[in-house]
């Protein structure tokens, strides 16, 4: 067997995995849950845009990052291109400061994904007090914990996929 043929049979296409998990991810993004419940929902879409980005950087990257955005803006129905500003910062400056760490190891995706949480929820944050909205810090700043405690589960059925 030629090595051609062998890298084209060890190669994993990542297009349908990455489909999948955009498609379950805004299933779960808006899943009615109580009013209680809704404030602990983790952030699916922007995890698994900086899952994809960092972890398969030739298919998936800024522009990606943009649409994903728009995607949950529409879905949540958030000021339009706020998730997508959000995303796409979060994404071109985690892809800038890894560019030359090709080994990222799941306790440095881990710290990662937490700070871009943590940033996201801050421009969101800054975006709803800019625009007068009614914020509250005890709602707001529940899905820290649970996203990083669905970060391991989520890697663990994706991490198949990464380069």
């Amino acid at each position: 067997m030629s090595l051609a043929k062998l890298s084209r049979h060890t190669e994993r296409d990542p297009l349908f995995p990455i489909i999948f998990s955009i498609i379950l991810a805004s299933v779960l993004m808006v899943y009615p849950l109580s009013y209680d419940l809704s404030g602990w929902r983790p952030l699916f879409m922007m995890m698994i845009m900086l899952f994809w980005v960092l972890c398969q950087p030739t298919w998936c990257g800024v522009w990606f990052a943009f649409a994903t955005g728009l995607f949950t803006d529409l879905l949540t129905d958030a000021p339009f291109g706020m998730n997508a500003l959000s995303f796409v910062v979060i994404a071109f400056v985690t892809r800038f400061l890894t560019r030359e760490r090709r080994i990222l190891t799941f306790g440095n995706l881990w710290i990662i994904a937490a700070m871009a949480i943590f940033a996201h929820l801050l421009f969101v944050w800054i975006v709803q007090v800019m625009g007068g909205a009614q914020f509250s810090f005890a709602r707001h700043w529940q899905p820290i914990i649970t996203s990083l405690l669905i970060w391991p589960i989520m890697y663990y059925f994706l991490r198949k996929w990464r380069i």
